[in-house]
């Protein structure tokens, strides 16, 4: 069977590469991009450790096919951060010790960084909500709906400082 080309944008960058037809996106990225933040937890879709964004949804990308990026743009937790800076969700998962593994972390950030550019003021119940969709096997969730809560006010009072 051929490989197909596709054209895509990942994390604002230009990139292209062959895939199968049935490759998922997680393993184009994983494989032939070289982003191996993301982790293949389930291969389901159940546990949110493949979350990326793909044209500003947040999909699991062990769900999608490689070939249905083609023309899209893609986030990965990569390009969470701006060079070495981290970025508050991902300074305040490290602050507030939100992880322990980290297997299921990437997946959490990219998640949580979505709810943050939707609703910058989100109440716990909607941090819950919002990150259903990501397991943790490793701790309570307390801390991780904490560094979310902590980074949305960061993020509040960086925009009202300038």
């Amino acid at each position: 069977m051929s490989k197909i080309a596709v054209s895509t944008t990942v994390n604002g960058d230009p990139a292209e590469f062959l895939c199968d037809a049935g490759e998922s996106l997680l393993d184009a990225l994983r494989g032939s991009l070289g982003l191996t933040g993301s982790k293949e937890g389930c291969g389901s879709g159940d546990c949110g450790a493949c979350t990326v964004m793909l044209n500003g949804q947040m999909v699991c990308s062990c769900l999608v096919l490689a070939v249905e990026a083609e023309g899209k743009s893609i986030a990965t937790i990569e390009g969470v951060a701006e060079g070495s800076v981290l970025h508050p969700v991902q300074r305040q998962f490290l602050e507030h010790g939100a992880l322990q593994c980290g297997f299921c972390t990437p997946g959490f950030i990219v998640a949580a960084k979505a709810l943050l550019e939707v609703n910058p003021d989100p109440d716990e119940t909607e941090i819950r909500y919002w990150l259903a969709g990501n397991l943790c096997r490793c701790t309570g969730y307390d801390k991780i709906v904490r560094a979310v809560s902590a980074a949305a006010a960061e993020l509040r009072q960086e925009r009202s400082a300038a």
